[in-house]
């Protein structure tokens, strides 16, 4: 690799005239020099453009060449790129792009008619169609014989402003600057192997980090091939022959999507494929072991958010579960309330920690508050995070006594039942062993007379073949599950409802509890689960006992 650079313009400037490919779809390919090129017609289109105020552009795109050719081209320009999630809709996706202050939206004909009718502030000249049959003419007139960086971007530059995924709450804008993305290209390809040589699949979506920070930048630190979906997105069906295709290497992913890919039926060719490792986070352990299985590449399972990464040291003895060691001194786990470091995790013969209440916290990094670089206008989450000179992940883990660190859920995941806590990763990692569970949440909904209880949602290929007593007798066969984890309420689904970088999620479930249009079922009696399919007479008398116990407030959320 060259000598590092401090932003993300420098290193693009870096690819002109290299020959390598830079960009594949299945319509056309582009060299690094051709990708670069295009990037700053976009980048001078974007100058243009420009009015007073913050240079914000919203990209509402799926994974196209033009979003690749618009980061680039914010990044020359000094612009930032706010990518808006496609599966955001109505009030919730105005609100979103008002409060980052777009000035500009780049889009095509499918993403105007989600925003159609969106009070947006802006005014029609302030959309720019990439399907448009004028903008291949537009972006010629704006072709620049040789690129160049505005001379007022440095390291500090805004570049990214990224909608958090909004699984248990909801989303804010974390910043993330050009030297911030360029420091991340060069670690994580120093942690994860990322070579010139790579052909990188991008089937995460580029509006999240996952995308930019684990792939689109390192390959760009790299001269690496990044090769885009042919849909467009992540595909269970597709994404095999697309890894033929192009012939990658190297791809992303979540636990969910990892899940929906494990779902396929099997083909005995499989393991013929190109593939040398992948890189994301809380995929199940048994998804992971049968991908290495059935696909012959390595899994990099990590920690990190938009927010902040570097937190956790890979090493290869690190048990199953394990993200790692922390990364540093500085990486503890401490009761939010009192900021003691936890005592470390004793753990049985199947990994369950057998002292929760004690071991587990929420992750820290007391230098983390320096790399932290905020969230955009909402000052009140910025203090959420630093505290007391520390910075708060928000996130649940534990050491165990050999000094690994794992993770444990979203701070917004512990459940408290009868006065225990317990984790609802945990949980779905047990859920999810079952073969025919494709995907789960696990959340908690309020208990008739105190504290909460465990709710399960799973979706399943075929409700008509959910046998609710065989699932019983499969969480009774789990020796790693807890009395108190059995989900006492289960909802059957064929479609659970995901962020767009598809994590299941919670916040909807948890707001529906057992009122939805799908099977929801209950334990019944005590001792091993019995599940009995509820009717709406049954929700009603359960929301009578919270009546009865004055904890009809609780059901209002």
């Amino acid at each position: 690799m060259k000598l590092e650079r401090a932003t993300i313009a420098e290193m693009l400037l870096d690819r002109l005239g290299d020959e390598h490919l830079g960009t594949r779809t299945g319509e056309r390919d582009w060299t690094w020099d051709e990708t670069v090129r295009e990037s700053a017609a976009r980048g001078a289109l974007a100058a243009s453009l420009r009015k007073e105020g913050p240079f914000h552009i919203g990209v509402l795109l799926e994974n196209v060449p033009e979003f690749l050719f618009w980061l680039g081209g914010a990044a020359l320009s000094g612009a930032t790129i706010v990518g808006i999630n496609p599966t955001r809709r109505g009030a919730e996706l105005e609100a979103e792009i008002r409060y980052v202050d777009c000035q500009l939206i780049v889009t095509d004909i499918d993403g105007m008619a989600k925003l159609w009718g969106l009070d947006l502030g802006l005014t029609e000249d302030r959309f720019v169609l990439v399907d448009d049959p004028a903008y291949a003419e537009t972006v010629a007139a704006h072709w620049v014989d040789q690129p160049a960086v505005d001379p007022s971007i440095d390291e500090s530059s805004l570049f990214l402003l990224l909608f958090t995924s909004g699984t248990t709450g909801m989303s804010k804008a974390v910043r993330c600057s050009q030297g911030r993305l360029a420091r991340l290209a060069y670690a994580n390809s120093a942690k994860y192997g990322h070579v010139r040589e790579d052909v990188d699949y991008c089937c995460m979506p580029l509006f999240h980090g996952n995308a930019l920070m684990a792939l689109w930048a390192p390959a760009l630190a790299n001269g690496a091939t990044i090769c885009l979906p042919h849909a467009r997105k992540f595909s269970a069906s597709g994404f095999l022959p697309d890894v033929k295709y192009f012939g990658a290497t190297f791809f992303t992913y979540v636990g969910k999507a990892l899940s929906y890919l494990m779902a396929t039926e099997e083909r005995p060719d499989d393991i013929d494929n190109t593939l040398v490792r992948g890189f994301g986070t809380e995929a199940s352990p048994e998804d992971k072991a049968e991908f290495v299985r059935r696909f012959g590449a390595q899994l990099y399972e990590g920690y990190g958010s938009s927010e902040g990464a570097g937190s956790v040291r890979l090493d290869p003895d690190a048990p199953e579960g394990a993200l790692g060691r922390p990364a540093h001194d500085d990486v503890a786990v401490v009761d939010p309330d009192t900021r003691a470091e936890c005592v470390r995790a004793k753990l049985d013969e199947h990994g369950r920690v057998l002292n929760p209440d004690e071991a587990i916290g929420e992750m820290i990094d007391k230098g983390g508050a320096k790399r932290f670089e905020g969230y955009y206008k909402n000052e009140q989450a910025v203090a959420d995070r630093i505290r007391h000179g520390w910075y708060w992940t928000g996130d649940l883990g534990y050491l165990d006594e050999a000094g690994f660190i794992y993770f444990a859920g979203r701070k917004g995941d512990w459940i408290r039942v009868d006065g225990e806590n317990t984790s609802a990763l945990m949980i779905e990692r047990i859920v999810r062993r079952h073969p025919k569970v494709i995907a789960t949440g696990v959340y908690a909904v309020p208990d008739p007379r105190s504290g909460d209880q465990v709710m399960a949602a799973i979706e399943v290929a075929d409700p008509t073949d959910f046998d609710p007593v065989e699932f019983a007798e499969f969480l009774a066969d789990q020796d790693d599950l807890g009395t108190k984890s059995a989900p006492r309420l289960l909802r059957v689904s064929t479609d659970l409802p995901v962020t767009g970088s598809n994590k299941v999620l919670k916040r909807e479930l948890q707001a529906r509890a057992w009122r939805c249009d799908e099977p929801v079922y209950r334990w019944e009696g005590r001792g091993e689960p019995d599940y009995v399919l509820m009717s709406d007479e049954d929700k009603d008398e359960l929301e009578a006992q919270f009546a009865a116990s004055g904890r009809q407030r609780f059901l209002n959320g």
